[in-house]
């Protein structure tokens, strides 16, 4: 343990943010004689001891036109926080985790400032706009990295960076077990289980919750016995799914769970599923899954003019094949995902070499990623 306090601002700007920066803190608890740490944090973060300045949520907006109508309010958060890092609560270090459009602005005006800053999470700079990579330069000393292929990235730029595994390969086991999930989640056990993940900010539900409604319909009138679960990442977002349901799929049997998304993945023998960190949680539990995702016309025209990559799941990336099926858009149809989930229950209970896959890559995933990000951090105010 290195003998002296840390003062530590954070930004996470979204539950999967959170939990990333929860990690990071428990790794400076045990490194450092006392921890501080303060910013804008979710549940996850204080519980490690973060004071939340403002809530993660403030900043859980997605897309390229739909943060239009919240930027007055976020920038006037930004102002306040450079304020108050640059003040009397000044940290001995900040980290910006993920949320790049906010949090590469605050650190490149925190580290003008003369504090040391680190980001965590390359923005995707493999999949678009490769060119941020100079913006990262301007912002950040050091940058924390997720997944193993981007150490080369940074290498060559001359960025210094780690690659500190992502935590959330190691908190996944490698084997599943659905029966105890189910067991937890009070299911029935032996009923065929579909979980729908259509994504925890209030946009996504609104694009993505319909059209995984219709399919739950058709995948009952396929399966028979069968129950959907459905995980609420905020109880505000209860009452659109709840009208949602009602409206598409009145009669389906489902369970509308607060939260236990990790549980319901577990428990589930196939999954509709957002793009976003869930599809690789659900990757990583080895489960049969269609990734899907909606957004604005102008907003998907806009990225797929730009977009490096074909795909958008993590694990289709990570694996560099089209691995999992993804119905992006017009493709996500209510026939289209209902078909597409069934033909990858089969292939997964036909071919043993596809869980072996999923292994391997999660083996790739897993570090000490606590104290990983700890050692990055002294290397930091060490430098």
């Amino acid at each position: 343990m290195w003998d002296r306090h840390l003062n530590i601002g954070l930004v996470a700007g979204e539950s999967s943010g959170d939990q990333l920066a929860a990690e990071l803190l428990k790794g400076t608890r045990a490194a450092f004689a006392q921890v501080n740490a303060f910013g804008v944090a979710g549940d996850a973060m204080v519980a490690q001891g973060a004071q939340a300045w403002w809530p993660s949520q403030s900043l859980a907006v997605r897309g390229i036109f739909e943060p239009i109508r919240h930027l007055p309010r976020i920038i006037k958060m930004r102002s306040e926080l450079i304020g108050r890092l640059t003040g009397a609560q000044r940290p001995d270090v900040f980290v910006g985790i993920d949320a790049p459009d906010f949090n590469l602005s605050v650190e490149r005006r925190l580290r003008e400032a003369g504090l040391k800053t680190m980001h965590y999470v390359s923005p995707s700079i493999w999949g678009w706009r490769p060119k941020r990579i100079e913006k990262i330069r301007r912002a950040a000393d050091h940058v924390l990295l997720i997944f193993p292929f981007e150490q080369a990235i940074y290498d060559n730029a001359g960025i210094a960076a780690t690659y500190v595994g992502h935590p959330f390969a190691g908190h996944i086991p490698m084997r599943a077990d659905p029966d105890a999930a189910r067991l937890a989640l009070q299911l029935g056990a032996r009923k065929t289980t579909i979980a729908l993940l259509p994504g925890s900010r209030g946009s996504e539900i609104d694009y993505n919750a319909p059209v995984f409604f219709q399919a739950a319909v058709l995948l009952a009138q396929q399966l028979g016995d069968v129950q959907f679960i459905l995980p609420v990442a905020h109880d505000a977002l209860r009452g659109k799914i709840n009208q949602m349901r009602d409206k598409y799929a009145p009669h389906i049997n489902l369970r509308i769970l607060d939260g236990q998304a990790r549980s319901a993945m577990e428990a589930a023998d196939g999954v509709l599923c957002a793009s976003g960190t869930a599809s690789l949680e659900v990757a990583l539990y080895k489960k049969p899954m269609v990734i899907s995702y909606q957004t604005s016309p102008v907003s998907a025209w806009i990225y797929h003019r730009v977009a490096l990559l074909p795909w958008l799941g993590l694990a289709n990336i990570l694996l560099n094949e089209s691995f999992v099926p993804e119905l992006l858009q017009e493709a996500a149809t209510p026939s289209g995902l209902a078909n597409a989930l069934l033909a990858e229950m089969n292939r997964y209970a036909a071919d043993a070499s596809v869980v072996e896959r999923l292994s391997d890559m999660h083996r790739s995933l897993i570090a000490d990623t606590p104290a990983l990000c700890a050692q990055a951090v002294q290397t930091v105010l060490r430098a």
